[in-house]
């Protein structure tokens, strides 16, 4: 029994750090503590390596730790199988929080912030992503070509969806591959619409989707769907929308089209240097 609940335990902080960041309306987590951490205090990676124990996750890498932003709190930045976590440890070391630490003056997500910067430094190989079931957004013979995971039914991947049309409006060597990737604990309905989608080779049934259209179920049978599910997990992607850059980087969540082009250029720029 302890066992199971403990790996719920770690199960919630992935959760917490990977699906809800895409997720609307989230409940915030604020910590105070009236122990300080002291200078010169810390937490060594034994410590941490004895909580992952602890977690049923003993495989997980320790890739930082640090003064959080708040007081009282280290942060701990793991990585597993291409994911990463941050979590939370206070200076007792007998309270671990797994969720958002928000910054209250800049409304600005400062876990988000960590979990963008841990994501930015890690490439992944193209030549691993088949491309040809992706819906095609923008030209073929485009120079700069994104990859972009997405669930039919994700408020967020409609959301960006439409900014990538700006995108390409704007820019003619930018195109976007859209791959299909239901999350079914989340949108049970995803993963048929995905395959009617992924039978019709048909961007505007996407489309028609994120409009609140009723869509014709699958009229084939299609294994693309589960192989990118399998790919995903393989790559260690957890949520959508995912997009790939030029140069291998993740970006996950909503960009504007703006942004959206400032990180393509960005990207570009690094893939040549």
């Amino acid at each position: 029994m302890k066992r199971i609940f403990l790996s719920v335990v770690f199960l919630s902080v992935f959760l917490a750090l990977h699906a809800l960041p895409f997720q609307p309306f989230e409940s915030y987590i604020s910590v105070l503590f009236g122990e300080i951490l002291q200078e010169g205090q810390s937490l060594s990676p034994q410590e941490v390596q004895e909580i992952l124990k602890k977690l049923q996750v003993p495989d997980a890498k320790i890739v930082d730790i640090r003064m959080s932003p708040v007081k009282g709190l280290w942060e701990v930045a793991i990585e597993d199988r291409g994911r990463y976590g941050v979590f939370y440890i206070d200076s007792s070391r007998k309270y671990l929080i797994g969720g958002k630490v928000i910054e209250i003056d800049s409304v600005t997500d400062k876990t988000r912030e960590r979990l963008d910067d841990l994501y930015s430094k890690r490439r992944i190989d193209l030549s691993l992503i088949p491309l040809g079931d992706a819906l095609l957004l923008g030209d073929k013979k485009a120079d700069k070509k994104v990859i972009v995971f997405t669930d039919p039914d994700c408020p967020f991947c409609e959301k960006i969806h439409w900014e990538m049309k700006k995108v390409v409006e704007k820019r003619k060597d930018v195109s976007f591959y859209i791959k299909l990737l239901p999350i079914i604990k989340i949108h049970p309905d995803a993963y048929w619409k995905s395959k009617s989608i992924l039978c019709s080779k048909s961007l505007k049934l996407l489309e028609d989707n994120f409009e609140k259209k009723s869509i014709p179920k699958p009229e084939c049978e299609t294994k693309a769907i589960d192989e990118t599910i399998k790919l995903t997990e393989d790559l260690g992607i957890t949520g959508t929308p995912t997009l790939i850059m030029p140069d291998g980087s993740i970006q996950m969540g909503f960009l504007s089209s703006d942004e959206l082009i400032k990180k393509v250029d960005s990207s570009e720029g690094k893939k040549k240097e």
